[in-house]
């Protein structure tokens, strides 16, 4: 390893969509930032086909794609792209020090963190097959639910995410099997009133997957009762997981202030974090909307936040 430790201005952790779009204002800015992609460049959307709900694109466009566009924008401007994972850091220290795959040092005036959250699947073999092959599986019924209109789909899920898409889902779809694993929701009393209330909601309790049906796309779910062991077959074009997001933070526990869950707490109204030259941008801080939109907006956000702390501190 070099005795020479590189030196970054402003280092972005994390390349979706949050992360693509603080690399376009900070490199405008002059922020010289350079952005380490972690081991899925892109982030979620990578994994996603069509887009069809991010301004600008009136025919659509597939997730690799855009991710690509916003990558280029950055680089055009300026910003370096690397392959590589931060691995550890300490961001109390001045500067920042940070690691890439276990190896590599390098410091850092400003560190902008946009490592996303991880989608919880449910491990079946057909589920991750039909999910990387485009194939109807999905986490995000806001993000796909339209490419189902008119047609049946299940969801699996008992929280309130799972209650809100399978209501969603519901404005859209012909019927929606909501697949809950015990005898009851987990879900606010409010939330289950409103999913029990929809007439083309069919909650199944103490059901679980057993698996899902279809060479090419989604044709059915196989679900198994947990009491009576007795299988049924949902006949379905679209399949839904809502048990939740795993934030990818857990280096930073310990240095930076977060939720039971693992989404950093940002000072309301920005995107700063409980240390100074720190922010978070993106789904790592965002529970709520989870789009890639938003994630952008938070990204703009997090770029400005930077400048002007590095201004502050005399560093640009």
């Amino acid at each position: 390893m070099s005795s020479t430790i590189e030196h970054i201005k402003c280092l972005i952790i994390g390349s979706g969509p949050a992360g693509y779009t603080a690399a376009i204002y900070a490199s405008r800015a002059d922020l010289k930032p350079v952005v380490y992609t972690g081991l899925t460049p892109g982030g979620q959307l990578t994994e996603t086909t069509e887009v069809d709900n991010f301004p600008g694109y009136p025919k659509g466009i597939t997730g690799p794609q855009l991710m690509e566009d916003l990558k280029e924008q950055a680089e055009r401007f300026g910003t370096q792209v690397r392959f590589g994972l931060v691995t550890k850091a300490n961001l109390t220290s001045s500067p920042k020090r940070l690691w890439i795959d276990d190896s590599t040092e390098i410091t850092a005036d400003a560190v902008i963190i946009s490592t996303g959250a991880s989608a919880k699947w449910l491990g079946l073999e057909n589920e991750t097959r039909l999910r990387l092959n485009a194939g109807g599986v999905s986490a995000c019924a806001v993000c796909d639910g339209f490419f189902y209109k008119g047609q049946e789909v299940a969801i699996v899920g008992a929280g309130d995410t799972a209650a809100e898409e399978a209501t969603y889902l519901s404005k859209l779809c012909k019927k929606v099997y909501m697949i809950v694993r015990k005898g009851e929701m987990r879900a606010s009393k409010a939330m289950q009133h409103r999913v029990l209330n929809t007439e083309n909601i069919e909650v199944l309790y103490n059901s679980e997957t057993d698996d899902i049906l279809g060479k090419d796309m989604v044709e059915g779910v196989v679900i198994k009762n947990n009491l009576t062991n007795e299988l049924r077959t949902l006949i379905v074009t679209g399949f839904f997981v809502a048990i939740g997001h795993k934030p990818n933070t857990d280096i930073f526990k310990g240095q930076l202030n977060m939720d039971d869950s693992g989404y950093l707490d940002i000072i309301a109204g920005s995107t700063k974090t409980n240390i100074e030259g720190v922010f978070a941008v993106g789904d790592c801080a965002d529970k709520t909307y989870r789009q890639a939109v938003t994630a952008a907006g938070s990204g703009c956000m997090g770029a400005l936040d930077a400048e002007r702390y590095l201004a502050s501190t005399g560093k640009h």
